[in-house]
């Protein structure tokens, strides 16, 4: 399988710290954020990467260059940024022929089995799986809410009445169809002009494993403190060929 990281914002939230990294080279106990998500992908075998980059590009490139050798990684220049969605759409060929592929949003620090979310997907046989968890403060993310065969009912970015605790944990798998779902214009989001459209054709995976976002430093001391107590590792001895 192949995978979209979305990783070319500014960080703006963890400034200064931004300034002179790109968010997701910032390190989390001396390891930049984007090699923790190599080290997922290589325990899955998703071996070919799509990211997006805008904010200190060259940084982004020289570090994939000469620290993510045996993995196939396109990297994609937005001088202006195109959005989470906008990003796909531009990029759509990459995924030309596939029959699904990843999504993530690469400001999460994460250990999720990718293996059974995949599972999970194609038990469901819906064109669309979103990762979801049991959000504390509902209001404050894009709220999906399920029937009980995990069907996805609704799709609400930070709603003043959540209908439910689900929230969207910025990793889901896509299949052509998501393409179908896309408005007629270059800059968009998922979760604000994509995801309330899924009702039918997706399902939630509610996901039981370690999901921070790094987004603002409260939650950069959090991860530190998370990586040194070992709630979040990775077994590669548990890698039998991955997801292919």
């Amino acid at each position: 399988m192949k995978a979209f990281l979305l990783a070319a914002g500014k960080g703006t939230r963890l400034q200064p710290l931004t300034f002179h990294t790109p968010k997701c080279l910032v390190p989390i106990c001396g390891k930049p954020l984007i090699e923790y998500w190599f080290d997922l992908f290589e325990l899955y075998g998703i071996d070919e990467v799509l990211i997006n980059t805008s904010h200190l590009a060259g940084k982004v490139e020289d570090y994939i260059n000469n620290n993510l050798k045996g993995f196939k990684v396109k990297l994609v220049y937005e001088e202006t940024l195109l959005g989470s969605g906008g990003t796909i759409k531009k990029n759509r060929d990459f995924v030309e022929g596939e029959e699904s592929f990843f999504i993530f949003y690469a400001d999460n620090l994460t250990n999720i089995n990718l293996g059974k979310m995949l599972e999970f997907h194609k038990e469901k046989e819906k064109e669309i799986t979103l990762a979801v968890f049991k959000a504390p403060n509902p209001g404050e993310c894009g709220i999906v809410e399920l029937e009980k065969d995990f069907s996805v009912v609704s799709f609400i970015e930070k709603p003043e009445n959540p209908a439910s605790d689900m929230a969207f944990a910025g990793i889901m798998i896509g299949g052509p169809g998501l393409m179908d779902l896309f408005p007629d214009q270059d800059v968009f989001d998922l979760g604000r002009d994509v995801l309330h459209r899924v009702a039918g054709n997706a399902a939630g995976y509610i996901m039981d494993d370690y999901l921070l976002d790094i987004g603002a430093p409260e939650k950069l001391i959090q991860a530190e403190k998370d990586v040194k107590n070992g709630k979040i590792k990775f077994s590669r001895k548990l890698n039998s060929g991955g997801l292919i």
